[in-house]
C-alpha cells in the first residue's frame, strides 16, 4: 500500500506546455469581468418610477417570451415526431392533445403582451403623475 502512494507521489508530468490547462479558467474570468463592468457602467435613463417599472415589465415579458417560444418549438417538434413516427393509436391521441395544449398556452402568453400595450394607450400617463 505505500508503495502505491510512493508511486503517485512520484508521477512525472506530461511533456509540453503546463498552463494550456488554465486557458478555460483565464477565458471565463475575463469574459465575466467585461461583463460584469459593462453592467455596472450601463446608465439609467429612466426619470420616473413608472418608466422604470414599464421598462423591467417589458424586459421580462421579452425574456419570457423569447423562451417561451423556444421551448413551445421543441414540444411541439416532439409532438409532431411522436405524431408521425409511432405506431401506438394511443401515442398519437396524447401527442395531438398535448400539441394542442402547447399552442394554446403560446397563444395565450404572446395574447398578454398585445393586451398590455392596448391597456398602456388608453390609459393617460396623466392619471398617474398628481
Amino acid at each position: 500500500m505505500t508503495e502505491n502512494l510512493r508511486k503517485e507521489n512520484q508521477k512525472i508530468p506530461k511533456p509540453g506546455n503546463q498552463y494550456t490547462a488554465l486557458i478555460p479558467r483565464f477565458a471565463f474570468t475575463a469574459f465575466l469581468t467585461v461583463t460584469l463592468l459593462a453592467v455596472s457602467v450601463m446608465p439609467v435613463s429612466a426619470s420616473t418610477i413608472f418608466e422604470v417599472a414599464k421598462n423591467a415589465m417589458q424586459t421580462v415579458y421579452k425574456d419570457v417570451a423569447g423562451i417561451a417560444t423556444v421551448a413551445a418549438v421543441v414540444c411541439a417538434a416532439v409532438c409532431l415526431l411522436l405524431m408521425n413516427f409511432s405506431k401506438s393509436g394511443r401515442t398519437v391521441d396524447e401527442s395531438r392533445s398535448w400539441l394542442k395544449r402547447i399552442v394554446v398556452c403560446w397563444a395565450a402568453l404572446m395574447t398578454l403582451g398585445a393586451i398590455v400595450t392596448y391597456f398602456e394607450s388608453i390609459i393617460p400617463q396623466s392619471m398617474f403623475g398628481g
